[in-house]
């Protein structure tokens, strides 16, 4: 009753819209007998009439009214797609032009759009920036596709420890080592040795003292040190472990160890003078425990490495 109340406040015009969008509806269903697939016409014939009509959304059985709208949205692309299309135009520098800045790209690698452009001032030859880098992609090579260091660091960081040592000056002026374990993920010390004498064995010892009971990681990343040798290197592949060496002269690829190693420095070596051995182990095993269970991070949110409690910033 309420319906036909409604239906009888209406137009004839809104009358005949429904019907035919309700009736088209029915051809699309009667079509086939599994899920039903409206053409490109029939879905613009669908857009057209829900356009015209008030009610449109009520009249839909087929389809959702969000996936009209989306029809809708796809029709004013497609539509806008060609007038808004930038027009290629011929180029207007000679090809002379061309043949220098593509030999120059070809030889010189290390030079970008900028520099070319200079050497071309030089001819007394303008041209922009932006036509430099159109013919310089075609000279060089494409670059190696594959996962950067920063990307395999941030899918695996749960996974890959760091290590590193740290040199250090005692009282009498003597020099003593220290070495530390790093988890990226956590950012936690796992492990932290000291010696005046760091030799390959040391560094094995230690990597056994910092995986007990079965706890390593799948990648330990290590520097070129001469102190890393064949005996390290043993003890973390029987134990499972993937080295991985940074490249020379990259502190970068082990960043977050680096880091590590300028806090130990700058919150606790620089206000503490080292007595000897003994003493630099009990003072960094202190910091240690600090670092693990006190300090909050801001490459893990402000949480506290071992708790992983996220701690508020002040106002």
């Amino acid at each position: 009753m309420a319906g036909a109340a409604a239906d009888a406040t209406r137009s004839r015009s809104e009358l005949l819209l429904e019907n035919a969008l309700l009736r088209h509806q029915l051809v699309v269903y009667r079509r086939v007998t599994s899920r039903p697939r409206l053409t490109a016409a029939e879905r613009g014939f669908l857009v057209f009439l829900a356009s015209r009509l008030r009610t449109w959304a009520d009249a839909l059985v087929l389809v959702r009214p969000t996936t009209v709208l989306g029809w809708h949205r796809q029709g004013f692309r497609l539509f806008w797609r060609r007038p808004s299309a930038p027009r290629v135009t011929a180029a207007r520098i000679p090809a002379e032009t061309v043949t220098l800045i593509r030999p120059l790209a070809a030889e010189n690698r290390l030079w970008g759009a900028d520099r070319i452009r200079g050497e071309l001032l030089k001819l007394d030859v303008r041209v922009s920036k932006r036509t430099i880098q159109k013919y310089m992609r075609p000279a060089r090579p494409p670059r190696r596709a594959g996962q950067t260091w920063v990307t395999f660091l941030r899918n695996h960081a749960d996974a890959v420890w760091a290590c590193d040592f740290l040199p250090v000056t005692d009282l009498c002026f003597r020099s003593l080592y220290a070495f530390f374990v790093i988890a990226l993920g956590s950012r936690r010390v796992v492990h932290v040795g000291v010696t005046r004498h760091p030799t390959d064995a040391w560094a094995a010892q230690q990597l056994r003292e910092a995986t007990p009971f079965g706890e390593r990681p799948k990648y330990l990343i290590r520097d070129n040190d001469s102190k890393y040798g064949p005996c390290f290197d043993r003890v973390a592949t029987a134990s499972g472990i993937c080295i991985l060496r940074t490249p020379v002269r990259a502190p970068r690829a082990n960043a977050t160890c680096k880091r590590f190693l300028g806090s130990v420095r700058r919150e606790c070596l620089d206000h503490v003078l080292a007595l000897g051995e003994a003493h630099l182990r009990r003072v960094l095993r202190a910091y240690a425990a600090y670092f693990n269970w006190a300090r909050p991070h801001r490459g893990i949110g402000q949480a506290i490495p071992t708790g992983a409690t996220p701690i508020e910033p002040p106002d």
